[in-house]
């Protein structure tokens, strides 16, 4: 099972992600925007509250309850080789 080791807020609603399989990628908020709605993303889209991010049991969540999987978000970043 993948799990998120760690997120680093890079400014625009963009994360860089660490997953425990040793892979890397960049997840933009905003694209998932463009392709997601519903009340518990609503909070998400003032970017004060975005960065209010934490890793709970290997996911990435936020204190209204949205929790995004280390799966789901493997699937959605552009991965990249981790330094």
């Amino acid at each position: 099972m993948i799990k998120l080791l760690k997120i680093d807020y890079l400014g625009d609603f963009r994360f860089d992600l660490l997953f425990s399989d040793g892979s890397a990628g960049l997840f933009d908020l905003k694209s998932y925007f463009d392709q997601h709605s519903g009340t518990l993303l609503d909070a998400l889209r003032n970017e004060h509250y975005a960065r209010r991010f934490f890793i709970d049991a290997g996911a990435m969540c936020w204190p209204n309850g949205l929790e995004l999987s280390a799966r789901r978000l493997h699937e959605l970043a552009v991965l990249k080789i981790a330094a």
